[in-house]
């Protein structure tokens, strides 16, 4: 049976310099409303197209309403004054879509230094006069692979296995959040690592490569088995939270990130190149704030059923 119970919410503008035309003085909500029920209600009385532009924030914290799926009435601001701070967030673009796109950068340039090698490698200021005589080596194209099947699994990830608790983001984030993987994973880590005097061009497989490959064997396999157990937790199109039990997460709150640690440390020992090094100690920064911020969301919602971590990404580390 739906529920008849409603509510009247007052609507506030988060940003006054730049009020959301349309934008009516309050709403009535239904008892069980969600936050994107509310979106989509504010969005349709202000007039505007797509719901997600809408943002909602606490009267009292000023934090986002980030669980599209929480009732409205159980947000501890929006039920001490029932009133929704609302913004418009610009337009969007779709989480998935922007994974697919930050991806396709390192695979494009991944393909196309190797192609054009012969027409770069001569001119300032690499000028290595010789290098239409000199192919690939065989590390040289090992790697080639391994940038390969790390981001084309990335991609079948972001296509096939993950589930995005936000539907959007801001469109014009894409240009930031992919300028990482496109001009440090991409371009920056395939001119060093196709280079003629790279470390990596070398033909022979040496013991440390060897190390180096089953450490990225074993952290791509690792990262693809907690990736599809954090799947599995979440619902098609839910956002709720579980307690993830799988490989790793007895040491620290992210293995994936852990894995992913793992596969680019063998990759920087194969390579030897300091762009690598650089790609991962960069990632490394971001990924310990997500995980931090992961094992502080779970000890909240959890509380004491949660076994708290010391370590949320590396253990003994970070």
């Amino acid at each position: 049976m739906a529920n008849n119970l409603k509510s009247t919410v007052r609507l506030t503008h988060r940003n006054p310099k730049r009020p959301i035309k349309g934008l009516p003085a309050s709403v009535e909500l239904a008892d069980d409303a969600t936050v994107e029920d509310a979106k989509i209600l504010i969005a349709r009385q202000a007039g505007v197209k797509d719901f997600n532009r809408i943002g909602l924030y606490d009267a009292v914290s000023k934090e986002t309403l980030k669980n599209r799926k929480a009732r409205v009435r159980d947000e501890a601001g929006v039920a001490k004054t029932a009133e929704l701070v609302v913004k418009d967030l610009g337009p969007q673009i779709a989480w998935r879509t922007v994974y697919l796109v930050e991806y396709f950068g390192p695979i494009l340039f991944h393909l196309l230094i190797p192609l054009i090698r012969p027409y770069i490698y001569v001119v300032a200021p690499f000028a290595y006069k010789d290098e239409i005589e000199t192919p690939l080596t065989r590390v040289q194209w090992l790697l080639f692979g391994l940038f390969h099947l790390h981001y084309l699994k990335r991609e079948y990830e972001t296509a096939f296995v993950h589930k995005f608790s936000a539907n959007t983001m801001p469109a014009r984030n894409i240009v930031r959040n992919s300028a990482f993987y496109w001009l440090i994973g991409g371009l920056l880590c395939a001119l060093d690592v196709y280079a003629p005097n790279s470390l990596a061009a070398r033909d022979a497989l040496s013991p440390l490569d060897c190390v180096g490959l089953a450490l990225y064997a074993a952290g791509e396999a690792g990262n693809w088995a907690v990736h599809r157990h954090l799947a599995s937790l979440r619902r098609p199109g839910g956002t709720e939270r579980a307690i993830p039990n799988c490989v790793g997460s007895s040491l620290v709150t992210s293995p994936n990130y852990m894995f992913e640690v793992v596969a680019w440390t063998g990759v920087i020992l194969i390579s030897r190149s300091w762009t690598v090094v650089v790609f991962i100690c960069a990632g490394t920064y971001f990924m310990r704030a997500w995980s931090r911020d992961k094992e502080r969301a779970l000890r909240n919602a959890f509380g004491d059923r949660y076994k708290k971590k010391r370590y949320t990404m590396l253990p003994g580390l970070i």
